[in-house]
């Protein structure tokens, strides 16, 4: 990657966090879903615990002096636990948690290098993982996101 690619990998990555907002505007049943699929709620929230994950890991990777263990989490029971409110409770705070989170690592992202793309920790679940494994799954989450709201929408999984 040079550093025109990298310009256009974080321009990309802060033109994903709108996704979410604007799979949203398609309608306010926050609660249809498909049968074993999360609804727009839940996806929500979801949005707001990765995105501060999120936010921890790229920190850690640009840091740590050594390489830094990156902690997976049980998103699916997450979701199901009912004290984390993610099938009842009101969005509002959750998108603007999703928002500031994004917009925080995106000032971030403006003064990161070519060299700390190559910085790299274990992440617990997947192994070796790069800030430029980071960036690329991190750019791509929201946009992923956004389609199954979407797909909530129309009761598809």
């Amino acid at each position: 990657m040079d550093n025109s690619e990298l310009k256009t990998a974080i321009s990309n990555y802060i033109s994903a966090t709108a996704s979410i907002e604007e799979a949203l505007s398609k309608s306010d049943n926050l609660d249809m879903r498909a049968p074993d699929g999360w609804s727009a709620r839940m996806v929500v929230h979801h949005m707001a615990d990765s995105e501060t994950s999120s936010y921890s890991r790229m920190r850690s990777l640009l840091g740590e002096k050594s390489e830094p263990t990156l902690m997976g989490y049980d998103e699916g029971n997450w979701a199901i636990t009912p004290a984390l409110g993610y099938e009842t409770a009101d969005i509002t705070n959750s998108l603007a948690v999703y928002k500031a989170v994004r917009a925080s690592t995106a000032d971030v992202l403006q003064r990161i290098t070519l060299a700390d793309l190559e910085r790299t920790g274990i992440h617990s679940e997947r192994g070796k993982y790069s800030f430029a494994d980071w960036l690329r799954i991190y750019t791509k989450h929201p946009l992923d996101h956004a389609q199954q709201i979407e797909k909530a929408f129309k009761g598809l999984a």
